[in-house]
């Protein structure tokens, strides 16, 4: 089976692109989704975190305070260091789990920091999904209510746009419209079948 790496930069619409893949009946394994369930109530991860962290990581009903954590670990690079050692190794394991289940001709394997976390030996193709910097601060401005200069220091803490096109295998376009975007996808599908038949 060939596995399809997917990843870009924060708002360059990587949950657009594996909607657009599923829409073709694609198998997607997300690494965002499995991290929050990783941290959902009473589970291990959940728990580490607290233990590690302190108690102020959660919220009084045992839920996971994403905002004291997010400001923690955006603020301390030895905690972000600590929080990947927990839910990373968690992350590749359920990845490795779900594929197993998978028996289509490909899957898309959706790794945000798939480059940060060394990842590439997971897929065999790396797809990025790419746009220009305004239309990524203003999605991510909108969507998180998040200020330019925050989104700017997430932006700085990942590899750069630059790199991710350099050692991408396939590059998608969202900087203009979903049906743009929508024909590329449809493009990749076909050459994904392709591949995998050979």
């Amino acid at each position: 089976m060939l596995k399809i790496g997917l990843t870009g930069g924060i708002g360059c619409g990587k949950s657009t692109v594996s909607r657009l893949f599923a829409d073709f009946s694609v198998p997607i394994i997300d690494a965002d989704e499995i991290s929050h369930r990783l941290v959902a109530r009473h589970q291990p991860a959940l728990e580490e975190i607290a233990q590690t962290f302190g108690a102020e990581m959660l919220h009084p009903n045992g839920e996971l305070n994403r905002v004291a954590l997010k400001t923690l670990i955006f603020t301390n690079s030895t905690a972000k260091t600590e929080l990947e050692k927990i839910l990373h190794p968690r992350i590749f394991q359920e990845i490795s789990h779900k594929l197993h289940a998978v028996t289509a001709a490909y899957c898309i394997i959706s790794i945000p920091l798939l480059f940060e976390t060394h990842a590439e030996k997971w897929v065999n193709r790396i797809l990025v999904v790419d746009c220009d910097v305004g239309t990524q601060l203003e999605r991510v401005r909108q969507r998180d209510n998040l200020t330019i200069e925050r989104i700017q220091a997430i932006i700085a803490t990942q590899v750069s746009a630059d790199f991710r096109k350099l050692h991408a295998h396939d590059i998608l376009d969202n900087s203009n419209n979903n049906l743009a975007l929508a024909e590329q996808v449809k493009k990749l599908h076909n050459f994904y079948l392709s591949l995998s038949h050979f």
